[in-house]
């Protein structure tokens, strides 16, 4: 198994007196989708910050091929090859394809101060990486961003991530306000990232999506790992029980059974104070 590019060992992290992460040790490889699971709540928008630049760790280390970095801002986080593709995308809906794709790099011709933005060939650029991950209905670069659907948003803030060198491609919740349809496009181009050896970090809620594409889980409780385990070791239904700490539930339901099972029927009684 080659070494992970990215891991988290023993990371926490508080602000002021409220401790939201706890003992963090997670890790992802080229060529592998990690999904993160966990429901409202989970911890896993400061996880996300946290990976990404926005925040830095109260304890424990962020490593990058085994040595231990620092990402004081997203900049940071992103010269170091992390890009992280929010929910809807993070592209400009009232930007063209062209330039929502080179926001910020944009090519230029010209000379000196005469230099312009290249309109023609970031286009021609912009449209050949989103097609190049099966978006085949967008042909042309001067579109709006905001006229795309869900998922073609998602797959062209993915390619553009790509284009520019990504290793590590975070996404949040990247199904979670798509149809049918859509959601499987999207589950697509994880798989392709994953084809062109990105290590993927994958954060959901809905399990059936995480089984789709993922190699690997972790699935975050209350701010921890509560369980860590590869593909095919759990069940949809196993994995679900943890998300809703349906375990520990099933725990407490057996030891109330075997309780009234030798106790002629009767429940435990609630202690008197």
């Amino acid at each position: 198994m080659n070494a992970p590019i990215l891991s988290l060992r023993n990371v926490n992290k508080s602000f002021g007196p409220i401790d939201v992460l706890h003992d963090i040790n997670i890790e992802v490889r080229a060529g592998e989708v990690l999904c993160l699971l966990g429901d409202n709540g989970a911890g896993k928008s400061t996880l996300i910050k946290l990976m990404s630049g926005v925040h830095q760790p109260s304890g424990g280390t962020i490593e990058m091929d085994g040595s231990p970095v620092r990402f004081d801002t997203p900049r940071s986080a992103s010269e170091k090859g992390i890009a992280t593709v929010h929910q809807f995308g993070g592209t400009f809906p009232l930007m063209s394809i062209g330039r929502s794709f080179f926001v910020g790099v944009e090519p230029t011709k010209g000379w000196g101060p005469f230099r312009i933005y290249d309109r023609k060939r970031a286009n021609e650029i912009a449209v050949k990486a989103v097609r190049d991950f099966g978006i085949t209905r967008i042909e042309d670069g001067d579109r709006l961003v905001g006229g795309l659907s869900g998922g073609e948003r998602q797959s062209l803030a993915i390619a553009r991530a790509v284009h520019f060198g990504a290793r590590v491609l975070i996404l949040d919740e990247p199904t979670a306000a798509l149809g049918v349809k859509q959601a499987t496009h999207v589950l697509r181009i994880v798989n392709e990232a994953k084809r062109r050896g990105l290590a993927v970090i994958f954060i959901t809620h809905q399990v059936m999506h995480a089984m789709a594409v993922g190699d690997h889980f972790a699935v975050l409780i209350r701010g921890a790992i509560a369980a860590d385990f590869r593909k095919g070791e759990k069940t949809r239904e196993e994995i679900t029980d943890l998300m809703a700490g349906g375990a520990s539930m099933a725990t407490l339901e057996a030891e109330i059974e075997g309780y009234m099972a030798s106790h002629d029927g009767h429940p435990p009684q609630a202690a008197h104070s």
